[in-house]
């Protein structure tokens, strides 16, 4: 399974051990060799916790090239206001809130959740960003 071979590579770059990653996100214990030698497939949820773990772009299980910017991201990423190329949410105490949101999103209704976003939407435009 590439995903593990890519975890096992990331890992050590890192001069990781698997107990390490095991601590930093929290999985159950054996978990990490189960996915380096593919008998385990995580989800994306799991693969977020472990990028974030390793410190590194969630893209880095998935390619394996020089250059991670295709043109199309490039672009994009000229468009991105300064302030938008760190996303909040992306490390620190600001990970663990976005974690903290999804498992308490993830016990709402639909419905719910779109009144929600709609809050948040009007929230940002009456303090003038988004």
């Amino acid at each position: 399974m590439i995903i593990g071979e890519r975890l096992r590579t990331l890992r050590e770059a890192l001069n990781l051990s698997r107990v390490d990653i095991e601590k930093r996100t929290g999985s159950p214990r054996c978990y990490i060799p189960r996915v380096e030698h593919g008998h385990t497939v995580p989800s994306v949820e799991t693969l977020e916790k472990l990028a974030l773990g390793l410190e590194v772009p969630l893209y880095r299980f998935f390619y394996d090239g020089a250059d991670p910017k295709t043109p199309e991201m490039a672009k994009s990423a000229k468009k991105m206001p300064k302030r938008a190329a760190k996303l909040w949410g992306s490390n620190g105490k600001d990970s663990r809130l976005l974690t903290q949101f999804c498992r308490i999103f993830s016990c709402m209704n639909d419905n719910d959740r779109l009144l929600l976003l709609h809050m948040a939407r009007r929230l940002s435009n009456q303090r003038g960003s988004a």
